[in-house]
């Protein structure tokens, strides 16, 4: 399943992926990725190699939305379709509902809350 089994590694992930869900640098980018077509229209550049360099940059854009939630699958299992499945629709609402920047913050001070809890517990069984 490719899970952390560790409390103290699945906390500090957590930690980390709330965290960076209340970043302003997760914000930019989440901004970014809501309106690729925005993207499109004003950061236009024409052939094969404009058409790549404009892939890469949407692309970091979007990476740096997502990647510390992808982190997460490490936490709930790669192979744990149900993990999979919820943390993709999350990312779905998060990009596509009119207050999904709310949904984010939200959710980052709750996972946050949880990975503290994980390391406190982590803690008190050592």
């Amino acid at each position: 399943m490719m899970t952390t089994t560790s409390y103290r590694l699945g906390g500090a992930i957590l930690i980390a992926a709330g965290l960076w869900q209340l970043t302003p640098v997760k914000g930019a980018c989440l901004r970014h990725c809501r309106s690729p077509l925005s993207f499109i229209a004003h950061g236009w550049r024409p052939g094969r190699l404009g058409a790549f360099r404009m892939g890469l940059e949407h692309g970091a854009y979007c990476l740096g939305c997502c990647w510390f939630l992808m982190g997460l699958l490490f936490f709930g299992g790669v192979m744990n379709l149900f993990w999979i499945g919820g943390l993709a629709a999350f990312v779905l609402l998060e990009k596509t509902i009119p207050m999904g920047h709310w949904l984010g913050r939200i959710a980052g001070v709750g996972v946050t809350a949880w990975g503290v809890l994980m390391l406190v517990n982590a803690a008190g069984g050592s």
